[in-house]
């Protein structure tokens, strides 16, 4: 874990880039305590050992499939797939959780490093109970993941290639149907791909959506209503500026607490 100082900074945005309706804005002036959070996603690894331990059965074993990005899979387990409206490139997988990630005859072979996904916010808050720490709420995972640049779209600046080097695991191409992988990896990346941040935080943006503590709102100054879906950050591979322009730093989306998918895991933070 990096410890870093808190304080008071910029939180949100008003990027035209932005998506207003999200809640991305206004900018506001938060103040966070002094907090530890992890460098990385937690991984598969780390995952393990926490399974290992506890013997605990997430919620996609529980509930007996997962959501799988539809290329991932052979012909077999796309055809007849359930598929959500509005968005056709994943498909309800049976069998696919943590440890099989694309669904029966997958494996963790050759990916101890990379991040834990198929996980829920509810399988999220078990990992920290027993590894005694907690979820960040959003505006630490803000802070942190601004790497102490103030009011920039990403967390190494404005230019989302500077230099032409990508910084973070996102889908180049044309989203969903080709990928080119100019950044080297089509699914997950290991946790500490890519250069970290300023606060040395590695993949805040890009690779997999990451939980946050917080109830989805976007009205700022009020609470949030009763029974509404948790805060993710950071965006994922599957991110791309046509559609899912997530990935800058003040971005957000939400889903409900035992939503499951491939591209979604969590990063931990504890008090100072």
């Amino acid at each position: 874990m990096v410890r870093l100082p808190g304080g008071e900074f910029l939180m949100g945005t008003d990027d035209a880039e932005g998506f207003p309706a999200d809640g991305e804005g206004p900018v506001r002036r938060v103040t966070v305590d002094p907090f530890w959070v992890d460098a990385t996603a937690v991984s598969n690894a780390r995952f393990a050992a926490f399974a290992e331990a506890t013997g605990y059965v997430t919620e996609a074993e529980r509930f007996g499939w997962s959501y799988v990005f539809a290329s991932f899979l052979p012909a077999a387990l796309r055809r007849g797939a359930p598929r959500p409206e509005g968005a056709p490139w994943w498909c309800g997988v049976r069998g696919a959780y943590w440890r099989a990630p694309e669904g029966p005859g997958s494996d963790l072979d050759g990916r101890d490093d990379h991040p834990a996904v198929h996980v829920s916010w509810h399988d999220a808050l078990a990992y920290c109970r027993w590894a005694g720490v907690r979820l960040p709420t959003e505006a630490e995972w803000e802070y942190a993941a601004r790497g102490g640049l103030e009011r920039r779209r990403y967390p190494w600046g404005d230019e989302l290639t500077p230099g032409g080097e990508h910084r973070a695991n996102i889908w180049q191409g044309r989203f969903p149907t080709s990928n080119t992988v100019e950044d080297g990896f089509r699914g997950t990346a290991p946790v500490d791909a890519f250069a970290p941040n300023g606060f040395g935080l590695f993949n805040v943006a890009g690779n997999v959506w990451e939980w946050c503590s917080d109830a989805w709102r976007v009205d700022h100054t009020a609470p949030a209503p009763e029974g509404a879906p948790k805060v993710q950050r950071g965006g994922s591979y599957l991110c791309h500026h046509s559609y899912c322009n997530r990935y800058r730093v003040a971005a957000r989306t939400s889903n409900t607490p035992d939503s499951t998918a491939g591209n979604v895991g969590f990063r931990c933070v504890r008090d100072a």
